[in-house]
């Protein structure tokens, strides 16, 4: 637990490093980050600009956004113990989720903390943040439960990885996320000898994104799994 620091400090926070953060988390947007799960924070700053408007709105609020900003950096170049314990000058991502939770930026510093949890190998307190993390009908929504779905692969619990990647693409459908949801709910069906929840997924990107480049080879899978289910 990272050592106490000035209250006092927090409140010299100036605003424009607000500014600079949504700034910030537009430029990471357009990147062009992969936009599933394994590029999550993707997902998160695209969160951060959708709250944007609201972090007016209450000096709890308010400071969380600024307290969020702070730490941003070192979970943008992937310092993320660093980014999850925060120093002596700044909060981390654990402390700003418990101490801002209900604020929006609280919130999403519950993702962020999920995700840096997961690239450090603590999954299930990944597991534990994703399920916290309060999921709007939006891209973090479903990125969140994506976040759970590969926590619950890493424990080999394939069937309710897939059941939740399954739920991933429809909370919040579009052609970035939806068909690669789907295809990650199908390979993990299939691991669970689902063959027919496998086959419905695939199909499903097939018929429902075409132009995606999950269905070029996606006759591939929907083959195999015939396959094995007529074995």
């Amino acid at each position: 637990m990272p050592a106490p620091r000035s209250i006092s400090r927090r409140h010299e926070l100036r605003e424009d490093k607000v500014v600079t953060f949504y700034a910030r988390a537009w430029r990471f947007v357009d990147a062009n980050r992969k936009v599933v799960y394994g590029g999550a924070a993707a997902l998160a700053v695209i969160a951060a600009v959708i709250v944007g408007n609201v972090f007016y709105q209450g000096r709890q609020a308010s400071e969380a956004e600024v307290l969020l900003a702070q730490v941003l950096p070192l979970y943008e170049e992937a310092s993320y113990q660093q980014a999850l314990d925060g120093s002596l000058e700044n909060l981390g991502l654990l402390e700003i989720a418990d101490e801002y939770g209900s604020t929006p930026a609280g919130n999403l510093a519950r993702f962020y903390a999920a995700d840096a949890l997961f690239n450090l190998g603590e999954y299930d307190r990944a597991l534990s943040y994703f399920e916290d993390f309060d999921k709007g009908p939006d891209f973090i929504g479903a990125g969140a439960i994506a976040g759970e779905a590969a926590a619950w692969e890493q424990r080999e619990e394939y069937a309710r990885a897939g059941d939740l990647y399954r739920r991933a693409a429809r909370h919040f459908e579009s052609e970035l996320t939806t068909p690669e949801y789907l295809l990650h709910a199908g390979q993990l069906y299939e691991r669970a000898g689902q063959y027919e929840d496998a086959l419905e997924q695939y199909e499903a990107v097939e018929a429902e994104y075409p132009e995606s480049s999950q269905a070029a080879n996606i006759r591939v899978y929907i083959a195999r799994a015939t396959a094995k289910q007529s074995s």
